[in-house]
């Protein structure tokens, strides 16, 4: 055989489907683009000016060590610069993590419904998932976590704070006594995606530092960034020293790294991007309330929102929906797969939204009484 036993048994599918092929098998284009957590207030001008000056000596690559990026990110969060590792966004750094902690067979732990990216990673490794169902209220359970990681000692646990799909978070302290339960020879894989738009006090300081505690961040979400493909990851510098073993030591661009170096130096329109996300949220909250539908609280750039029935009645809604131009997504496990999340937009934009889900009610109706 031409390739592993392994490769031949995996199904050659992505974890999300992209709006492109969607459009491409509807034959249609989509008028609001709202399902991808993506920003589409976009980047900093400095950085598209920036990235703008990069294209132009693209004919050379980019920095393979990444050194001046590196440098400001540590600056920046006030570590040194050896506690960070660059990546072509938080998926190509768990991957590279993946290949780095595990061999097939290991055991490694998350969230039932969690970021399927990471999960798609450890499958194509042959390590083992062994999951944990959300709570009742819909957030991660650190203290059954705890429990499970204690139980089957896994390579890696996997913890999203703040939480994506369902936007949302665990306080500092909460999180602090996860980093501090997690057995010593499990890595504790925290996902920061959504820092910037995380409440205060939800994040432990990023100096908390542990030989097997790594954070991942990223310029996909409020630095509007997405289509990039720039993230880090911060940890103890001998835990940071494995992922220059492995990684692609030209996957981030001459254009990438110019353009995060650039909206790193732009705070305040990174925090004009925050306040427009909040402002996006509560309109996405107010249009579910006047649907009776019920939005969960966010601390990401998009909303959950529980459509009062079972996954069927969200996937029928969710098919509506895209039919009407807009494209959203939806949670793919039960219970969460009773909701569908849409990312923070711009007023056309949600007012797009109103409209398709209320055309959407009006065709699939409401859920029957249970």
């Amino acid at each position: 055989m031409l390739f592993t036993e392994l490769a031949r048994s995996l199904p050659a599918t992505v974890p999300f489907v992209g709006p492109e092929a969607l459009e491409r098998r509807m034959g249609m284009t989509f008028r609001a683009r709202l399902g991808a957590n993506e920003s589409v207030f976009g980047p900093s001008p400095m950085a598209v000016e920036a990235m703008a000056k990069a294209a132009r000596d693209s004919w050379a690559y980019g920095d393979p060590e990444q050194y001046e990026l590196k440098q400001a990110i540590a600056a920046h969060h006030g570590i040194a610069m050896e506690s960070v590792a660059v990546g072509e966004g938080i998926d190509g750094l768990l991957g590279h993590l993946v290949h780095l902690a595990t061999d097939p067979g290991d055991t490694v732990v998350t969230s039932y419904g969690a970021y399927p990216t990471f999960n798609y990673h450890v499958a194509g490794h042959g390590a083992r998932l062994d999951f944990v169902p959300y709570r009742c209220d819909d957030h991660e359970d650190p203290e059954a976590l705890i429990e499970r990681a204690r139980a089957v000692r896994p390579k890696l646990l996997y913890f999203a704070n703040p939480d994506n799909p369902t936007g949302s978070f665990h306080d500092a302290a909460t999180v602090e006594r996860l980093i501090d339960a997690v057995p010593e020879e499990t890595i504790l894989v925290l996902d920061e995606a959504y820092s910037d738009l995380a409440p205060l006090g939800s994040l432990p300081p990023i100096t908390l530092m542990r030989p097997n505690l790594l954070r991942f961040r990223t310029f996909s979400k409020a630095y509007g960034m997405a289509g990039v493909r720039v993230a880090y990851v911060v940890g103890e510098p001998h835990a940071i020293a494995q992922f220059d073993k492995v990684r692609n030591h030209f996957g981030v661009s001459r254009i990438g790294q110019a353009g995060a170096l650039a909206a790193l130096a732009d705070q305040a329109y990174l925090q004009d991007a925050v306040k427009r996300i909040a402002g996006a949220r509560a309109e996405l909250a107010a249009i579910a309330g006047r649907a009776k539908m019920t939005p969960l609280a966010s601390a990401t750039n998009f909303v959950a929102i529980d459509c009062g029935g079972d996954g069927a009645y969200a996937r029928a809604l969710l098919a509506a929906v895209l039919k009407r131009g807009v494209f959203i997504r939806m949670p793919g496990v039960s219970p969460l797969d009773r909701m569908i999340r849409v990312s923070a937009g711009r007023p056309d934009d949600l007012a797009l939204f109103e409209d398709a889900l209320a055309g959407a009610i009006d065709e699939v109706g409401r859920p029957e009484a249970g």
